[in-house]
């Protein structure tokens, strides 16, 4: 609560915290579109492969030609980690490979890094994270996006003293969403592609929305942050409306439907059946707490909270989130209080690729959001033990052999050269392996889960 009183007090002093924004897609540009509003914060240079593009963005979201003209514009994310004016780099450019090298670079450099960059995140995060903790750097997700959001109820939880039984986000999920294809993405979303032509999106980005795949990567996050456990077998996506979270978000031994207390999942705001969930939370957040006596579960029922029907379980959410427009939260925590606004402490859960159609030798994958795979939660020690291949892995390399639909895919199955992110992931995979029990290994303990 006192961000805006330590940013006054830097500008006072006439120390203006200094970002370097590496991506100006949508997230940046949303980020861009605030900076003229938040005084004492500036952006002296831009990295984005197109920089004319970099530009156009700048003044679409408003800055006015003095602004742009005093940014520099660059190609290069590492020289901008490099450059003594930047206090903060600000990754968002999506891609797991160049995340790596720009989290390092910036490391390197001393810089604090806020990894709007989740795929980057769930690839090496753990690693990256604990770098730059040896540096004396902030390691950051990105407040605004959800995991950085759940990450922020679970900690509020847990500092009152309450037991989180589940932690999680909305969105919109029906099983067949798996197979989606960015051909076919947008009839459900409701444009048609034209429209989104017109609007400037990309549709294999939003296709790994729709097809589970991003689901599970901001679980991963927010697993890898908060320790909270992550399924067998996959995400559930159970339909969900916020007055039922606290009946369904809790462990199968208290009649939810969760494998136990204390894990994360992602709630649908469709019933099986296509229609609309009642009080659906498909753009929110939320955090089902459990009573750790009987004077606070009398207190849920007295303050009027939600619960389950026993009683001992509740649940608190947050019905929006603003993406790159709340970015400034992560921004100034890292240079006014050396905080992260949620970080990976440990290596929870993994998302694998899962071959959406029969797959043949000699194809070259895709990765998140498009036509070969989609991404599947599991548990870290699973996915360790079963050789999977990770989803931020699965792009622009090729096929060794046949792979059934459904099937996933493993590191054999792959011919992957050598990168520094596969060096990093190696490295991680080492650092931070788990025991994997053995009722987790080919998700024997829950059935077939969705994502």
């Amino acid at each position: 609560m006192n961000l805006q009183r330590l940013l006054q007090q830097r500008v006072s002093a006439g120390r203006p915290v200094r970002i370097g924004l590496i991506g100006a897609g949508k997230f940046g540009s949303m980020f861009l579109n605030q900076v003229p509003t938040m005084p004492g914060v500036k952006i002296p240079v831009i990295a984005d492969l197109d920089s004319e593009r970099a530009r156009a963005v700048c003044r679409k979201v408003g800055w006015d030609a003095h602004r742009v003209a005093r940014t520099r514009f660059v190609a290069s994310g590492e020289a901008l980690c490099a450059d003594p004016e930047v206090e903060i780099v600000v990754e968002a450019t999506g891609s797991p490979t160049a995340g790596i090298a720009h989290a390092r670079a910036a490391i390197a450099a001393g810089r604090h890094i806020v990894m709007v960059n989740v795929e980057a995140d769930v690839l090496a995060g753990p690693l990256l994270a604990e770098e730059a903790r040896a540096k004396g750097v902030v390691y950051s997700l990105a407040y605004g996006d959800q995991p950085a959001l759940v990450c922020e109820l679970v900690d509020w939880a847990r500092a009152c003293g309450f037991e989180v039984a589940a932690a999680g986000k909305g969105t919109k999920y029906l099983p067949a969403y798996h197979q989606v294809t960015p051909d076919d993405v947008w009839s459900h979303y409701g444009l048609t592609p034209e429209e989104a032509r017109a609007g400037g999106m990309n549709p294999q980005m939003f296709n790994s929305f729709l097809d589970g795949t991003k689901s599970a990567i901001e679980m991963a996050a927010i697993a890898n942050a908060t320790g909270l456990g992550v399924p067998a077998d996959g995400l559930g996506f159970p339909p969900c409306g916020v007055d039922d979270l606290p009946h369904i978000l809790r462990g199968c031994a208290a009649g939810g439907a969760l494998e136990n207390d204390g894990m994360v999942e992602v709630i649908s705001c469709l019933e099986r059946d296509g229609r609309p969930v009642f009080r659906d939370l498909r753009w929110g957040v939320y955090v089902v707490l459990k009573a750790p006596n009987e004077y606070a579960r009398t207190c849920f029922k007295e303050y009027g909270l939600k619960t389950d029907a026993s009683g001992w379980y509740a649940a608190m959410y947050k019905p929006y989130h603003l993406i790159g427009l709340e970015l400034g939260v992560s921004v100034l925590s890292a240079a006014l209080r050396g905080e992260p606004t949620g970080q990976p402490q440990g290596w929870s859960g993994d998302v694998v690729s899962v071959a959406k159609r029969d797959l043949r030798t000699g194809e070259m994958l895709d990765g998140e959001g498009g036509y070969t795979v989609w991404g599947k939660l599991i548990p870290a020690g699973r996915s360790l033990t079963e050789r999977a291949l990770p989803i931020g892995r699965a792009h622009h390399i090729e096929l060794r052999r046949d792979i059934a639909a459904g099937e996933i895919l493993r590191w054999m199955d792959v011919a992957a050269p050598d990168s520094e992110a596969m060096r990093a992931r190696r490295q991680m995979e080492r650092r931070f392996a788990v025991p994997c029990p053995a009722q987790q290994i080919s998700g024997t303990s829950a059935g077939s889960r969705a994502g």
